[in-house]
């Protein structure tokens, strides 16, 4: 990745990043490319930001492996107050969270986590594909909500 997604301001808005898996090491891949896209939109300098931001990577991949025959691309896309995270899929299912949530049994914690993290998230369907999404704020430092961009 080229130092050109940054400005003297910081980064460039509207860059969209794409990674398409391959076969197997889907988690911890996804989570490799995210921290690299944070590296180069200059945001990783932001714990908080970037580890939020790799745990729900590793949730919706982790959920494509379980539920969606496994992922085929992740996409961060930089939005003026947002890290959008998309994991693309074939399955048909639609996620949601396990009601009721008990901390206390194995599984079913990820959609409660990602939930927790983001500022919303949802899926997009199509004919044979599905995308499973999340925004994570921006800190107020980078035009976050808080920020004056």
């Amino acid at each position: 990745m080229s130092s050109s997604s940054q400005t003297a301001e910081g980064p460039v808005l509207g860059q969209r990043r794409r990674y398409v898996f391959g076969p197997g090491g889907q988690v911890g891949s996804g989570r490799e490319f995210a921290a690299k896209v944070l590296l180069d939109w200059g945001l990783a300098c932001d714990e908080l930001l970037d580890e939020d931001v790799r745990l729900i990577v590793s949730e919706l991949v982790s959920n494509a492996c379980l539920h969606g025959g496994g992922p085929r691309e992740l996409v961060l896309v930089l939005n003026d107050r947002s890290v959008r995270i998309e994991v693309l899929d074939a399955g048909d299912g639609v996620p949601e969270p396990r009601s009721p949530h008990s901390s206390s049994r194995p599984g079913g914690h990820g959609l409660h986590i990602v939930g927790r993290l983001s500022t919303a998230w949802g899926v997009l369907r199509a004919p044979g594909a599905k995308a499973v999404w999340a925004e994570v704020a921006l800190p107020a430092a980078a035009g976050g909500p808080s920020g004056t961009a």
